[in-house]
């Protein structure tokens, strides 16, 4: 899985002229899920989500996670993360999970997200077509890969 976390002021998706979800501070989550992923990478990658020190302490320094900050967060399935842009100008998507797969994973990160945070997870809609706005904080903006942990 890859997931880019931004730090936000405020997120939100809108979805055929209608909100579906927003947030007012905190993390802003695009989920990329490729065929290989699975149970392991979600665990590992909702750990650091929720632990990973971006929003600032009473000093100014990054130095709070999202569970100290009482931040929300907002996951968007974003299968253009998965993108290969090695041959061509192109990008290639054979790496990106079927449905069938990314869909219980994606539900399945967000479910996790939720029971870290303690409290509910904002969405996206997988597969449909979004417009997602943000104001990125600081800008602050993380890629993680589960692929990737050394």
């Amino acid at each position: 899985m890859r997931i880019v976390i931004q730090r936000v002021q405020r997120a939100s998706v809108t979805i055929g002229g209608q909100l579906k979800s927003k947030i007012d501070g905190g993390m802003m989550i695009l989920v990329g899920i490729e065929e290989s992923d699975n149970s392991d990478d979600i665990a590992w990658l909702v750990k650091k989500c929720v632990n990973l020190r971006i929003f600032d302490d009473e000093q100014g320094v990054m130095n709070k996670s999202i569970l100290e900050s009482g931040g929300d967060i907002l996951a968007v399935s974003q299968f253009t993360l998965m993108a290969s842009t090695k041959k061509g100008n192109r990008p290639s998507y054979i790496k990106a999970a079927k449905p069938e797969i990314s869909i219980p994973l994606y539900e399945e990160f967000c479910n996790e997200l939720e029971i870290a945070l303690n409290k509910p997870v904002m969405t996206g809609v997988f597969g449909a077509d979004m417009q997602v706005e943000l104001i990125n904080d600081g800008p602050v903006t993380i890629i993680i890969d589960s692929k990737n942990k050394e």
